[in-house]
């Protein structure tokens, strides 16, 4: 599921949002102040922000201009005290994708939130076993790579691998997890297993390399916004 940061300095109003956003099966993260959030934000994996205009040491609107000078083009939603039609605006033209206004419904926020999502997430077509990121199609029905319209050639094990990275996009994954669900079998320091099958798979992805991840210290994970 999508992974929601949420930031704000009052931990009553981070407990509300988390616990109806979690209800609704995202997973979350928090952060108290912009500079925490450019922090998580710097490692990767959050796919929308939640977040609040008023707070203390990096304010929420001089955390959403230093994530777009910084490229980082993870959707955010702004959440504030203020109603004026200026701050809207401000936030709006800053690069916010939308704008709610303290005090505000849960239900309501969270249904921005599938909203924003459905319009910025890459399109995944669940039912038909078709995933797309860019111009990188997997297909776990016909069991075939597309990259640009190209075909790719990869081993069964490849492919097994791929679909299990691109299904947890954005989560670092340890070595023994992605032994566990792709082998089938527990990890007994088979280190070279993994790592020999990361790169073949990439030296098969063409410029969709990148998208395959190195964590030092943990393992892989899939992000598509590395690809340059």
């Amino acid at each position: 599921m999508p992974k929601i940061l949420i930031v704000d300095d009052e931990p009553r109003i981070r407990d509300l949002i988390r616990a109806h956003l979690e209800h609704e099966n995202f997973t979350c993260e928090e952060a108290s102040d912009g500079g925490a959030a450019l922090a998580a934000l710097s490692l990767g994996g959050i796919d929308l922000v939640i977040l609040d205009v008023m707070m203390p040491f990096v304010d929420g609107m001089t955390c959403l201009r230093e994530m777009r000078s910084r490229k980082i083009n993870t959707p955010v939603i702004m959440l504030t005290a203020r109603g004026e039609e200026y701050d809207k605006l401000a936030g709006l033209e800053g690069g916010a994708d939308d704008y709610v206004v303290k005090p505000f419904s849960p239900r309501e926020l969270v249904a921005r939130v599938k909203v924003v999502l459905n319009r910025t997430l890459p399109k995944t077509e669940a039912e038909g076993g078709v995933y797309t990121f860019g111009g990188l199609t997997v297909d776990s029905v016909s069991h075939s790579v597309k990259i640009d319209g190209q075909e790719a050639s990869l081993t069964p094990k490849e492919f097994d691998l791929l679909v299990f990275l691109a299904t947890n996009r954005g989560i670092a994954l340890s070595r023994e997890k992605i032994l566990q669900k792709v082998w089938n079998y527990d990890y007994y320091g088979e280190d070279r297993t993994v790592d020999t099958h990361i790169k073949m798979l990439r030296s098969h992805l063409g410029r969709y390399r990148d998208a395959i991840v190195t964590v030092w210290g943990i393992g892989y994970k899939f992000d598509p916004e590395a690809v340059k």
